[in-house]
């Protein structure tokens, strides 16, 4: 494996300034065990990482400033200059210099993604009124990252550990959800998905499963007609290439525990996959854009203005998401390699196979 596959180049977008996206920068890179694994990049200024490190004066946070990537330095954490200018900084406050600035961010570390000069990228939380402009008139960053990659889709996907769960609608009003419920929305998602848990989490056949729109999954009818005009043709349709089961009613989905059983699930719109998620992903999810030709994730919460500036936040998802963005990367490598040399995959295989009769055998 390359260098650059072993400790690949991680950029970093700052999130909302007056938000605590620096602070769970630098509490995350502080460790410098990350520096064994990757090289970081942190898209922001000198003069706002050190206004931040003031109020985290535990923090063993050292850096590099760069402004070309041919500087990078690989035994640091890197800081390159998005803007060199004072900026007003005021933690918790929501105002367009937090908006401004957290687009120059994200549009510089976006497009270093695009040229290679990174392998992947973590972005800190936005807000998503403030950031709104010419240049960005989307509802968050998954359909920013879908139009500047000009993919025709991509899946909002919450990862912890094995619970993966992704969504049909993302920031949709709650009264146009069931507008979006299509049979070629649902089938979209669903493929993106299953490509995803192969190429991006090494499952060979994954297991998806599919939400009902409706209370109790439409009760066969009595409560909606999504699940048996659209949802239950679009399942039996997807089965022909995938492995999807459904459509099950989504609060004893996940009540009973029964989202173990899978690889994946496929919610239909945000809170009905999001409020169960973050209940059992206690603080440690991680939002992924499953297919993008790239990786980019972030922490499964916003920007806390609440806590902005006060050195409390807890760092536990944007580190998550960092291993993830690392994991993802390597993963993707595994699988091109595999769909270069099939016959390592066939050496695998048969390698665990013998390993699992040695077991038996053993035990018997």
């Amino acid at each position: 494996m390359s260098n650059e596959l072993q400790r690949p180049v991680i950029g970093f977008s700052c999130g909302d300034l007056n938000g605590i996206g620096m602070e769970l920068i630098i509490k995350t890179l502080s460790d410098q065990r990350l520096l064994d694994l990757c090289t970081p990049v942190v898209f922001a200024s000198n003069k706002t990482l050190n206004f931040y490190r003031k109020s985290l004066p535990d923090s063993n946070f050292n850096y590099t400033s760069i402004r070309e990537y041919n500087r990078i330095n690989p035994k640091q954490v890197n800081i390159f200059n998005v803007w060199e200018e004072e900026v007003a900084i005021t933690p918790g406050q929501l105002n367009e210099t937090g908006g401004k600035y957290a687009l120059l961010s994200l549009q510089e570390a976006t497009q270093a993604l695009k040229e290679g000069h990174i392998q992947g990228l973590v972005t800190a939380p936005i807000h998503k009124k403030n950031i709104q402009s010419e240049t960005f008139n989307y509802s968050g960053h998954t359909p920013y990252f879908k139009a500047y990659f000009n993919v025709s889709d991509v899946v909002m996907l919450l990862v912890a550990e094995n619970m993966r769960v992704g969504l049909v609608t993302e920031h949709v009003t709650v009264e146009d959800i069931s507008k979006h419920i299509t049979r070629e929305n649902i089938l979209s998602k669903l493929k993106i998905m299953n490509s995803s848990l192969q190429k991006d989490f090494g499952i060979d056949k994954p297991r998806i499963a599919v939400l009902g729109l409706n209370p109790h999954a439409g009760d066969e009818g009595l409560i909606g007609k999504q699940e048996e005009e659209i949802i239950k043709p679009v399942i039996r349709e997807a089965r022909n290439s995938m492995l999807v089961f459904g459509p099950y009613s989504a609060d004893a989905f996940f009540a009973r525990g029964q989202y173990e059983k899978f690889d994946a699930v496929l919610a239909m719109y945000h809170d009905q996959g999001l409020i169960p998620f973050k209940s059992l992903a206690i603080g440690e999810g991680v939002n992924y854009t499953a297919g993008l030709p790239v990786v980019r994730t972030s922490p499964d919460h916003g920007t806390a203005f609440d806590i902005a500036g006060k050195g409390n936040a807890d760092h536990s998802s944007f580190l998550a998401a960092t291993f993830e963005c690392l994991e993802i990367i390597r993963k993707r490598f595994g699988y091109a390699e595999m769909r270069q040399n099939p016959l390592k995959k066939i050496s695998a295989r048969m390698l665990a196979n013998a390993v699992d009769e040695r077991i038996e055998e053993n035990e018997g």
